[in-house]
């Protein structure tokens, strides 16, 4: 592995780096956003647009000039020419727009992603809210989290100490009985629904406790997300109690609940 990818991610310039790749992203993306996009639909009935499809070719392309080699694991990569048979020690994981349906739909709450794994646990991760025009991060290891806006500076953030009426923030897919029971589950009394990875970064800033997920998922939905609310203080595990972990058959995750403090 290239020592300039490593060196990085020790020193936190390699998550600075993804940030600019995913705010350039961001800006793909966002002549479509409520501007009419047509979307397509994939074999596993999910929709996809040409901002979908440009914004990975420009993550991919900036990824490979600063840290070539690297294997990348991207959702439309993968949804047109199939999964890698298995993960190597070092991975990309990139969502070029995580909340596709709710992009279509106008709505705001829709990100970029791109996180490394390195022997299937997330090392760094990277998400961007092109229509809020805010990033998160995780630092070099041990360094924390933190936010900005586009073209600001970087504040630190924090998941917050479990307060004595616990939050939820939970899929728009999930029906009010199923988000209602699964928030209980987790001692929330109440919860709120939004789409994305936008939800890991939420309980990061310490704005939610927690988000309770059953349905299946993709591992580049959840592996940036994962990153930095890891480095805020979080923790995300799957149904055995240990932490998520990557580079799965067909790189699937089962469920799994985000937390804060």
């Amino acid at each position: 592995m290239s020592k300039r990818l490593t060196a990085d991610l020790a020193s936190g310039a390699l998550t600075e780096a993804l940030a600019d790749i995913a705010e350039d992203a961001a800006r793909v993306i966002l002549p479509y956003w409520r501007n009419g996009v047509v979307a397509e639909t994939k074999s596993d009935d999910s929709p996809v647009t040409k901002a979908d499809r440009e914004a990975e070719a420009l993550i991919l392309e900036r990824l490979e000039a600063r840290y070539p080699g690297v294997q990348t694991v991207a959702e439309e990569a993968v949804a047109a020419d199939g999964a890698p048979a298995e993960a190597a020690e070092w991975f990309w994981l990139i969502d070029p727009l995580d909340g596709t349906r709710g992009f279509i739909e106008g709505r705001e709450s829709y990100t970029v992603n791109i996180a490394l794994v390195h022997k299937g646990a997330v090392v760094a991760g990277v998400v961007t809210a092109p229509a809020t025009a805010t990033t998160w991060r995780s630092g070099a290891p041990g360094a924390g989290a933190s936010r900005r806006r586009f073209g600001e500076s970087w504040q630190a953030i924090k998941v917050r100490n479990r307060p004595a009426s616990p939050m939820a923030v939970m899929s728009h897919s999930m029906t009010d009985v199923e988000a209602e029971r699964l928030a209980s589950r987790h001692g929330c009394v109440q919860w709120q629904g939004t789409d994305s990875s936008l939800k890991f970064c939420l309980i990061a800033e310490g704005r939610f406790d927690a988000y309770p997920r059953t349905g299946p998922t993709s591992e580049w939905d959840t592996a940036a997300g994962q990153a930095v609310l890891e480095a805020a203080g979080g923790r995300v595990m799957a149904e055995d109690g240990q932490p998520l972990r990557y580079g799965k058959p067909r790189f699937g995750n089962g469920g799994f609940v985000a937390l804060g403090g």
